[in-house]
């Protein structure tokens, strides 16, 4: 089974910076692509940042430009490092991967979570 391990969490003042780390029992390489997202308490769990294995990214408005996604092969890990930190950035964080596995039918695709990690930012 394919897992996936967040750590970096934690309470954090707004203006603040977190860097939260994913690292993955298989090859990220072997997934099209990684990403973050997060659920606060009620709510829809939402994308925050993506990236391909081609190192394309994306991101959420409400992030722009205060998060950076990245990935490193070697270690099999993907981070995010969160700055300016806003209330609203209070939520569990979950590590996420989409790997397309060819069949002989077509293409199986499989999506991975991990367990997430708290990130609470006072205000």
């Amino acid at each position: 089974q394919v897992q996936l391990v967040e750590s970096g969490g934690g309470l954090v003042q707004a203006g603040g910076s977190l860097r939260l780390s994913c690292v993955a029992s298989i090859s990220i390489d072997l997934c099209n692509s990684m990403g973050w997202y997060r659920q606060a308490p009620g709510e829809e769990r939402e994308m925050v940042a993506t990236i391909t294995t081609g190192g394309s990214t994306d991101y959420a408005d409400a992030v722009q430009g205060r998060f950076t996604i990245s990935r490193d092969s070697a270690k099999n890990a993907v981070y995010l490092q969160m700055n300016d930190l806003k209330s609203e950035d209070t939520a569990v964080y979950y590590c996420n991967g989409e790997r397309v596995i060819p069949t002989y039918d077509g293409t199986y695709p499989r999506t991975y979570w991990g367990q997430g990690t708290q990130v609470t930012v006072s205000s």
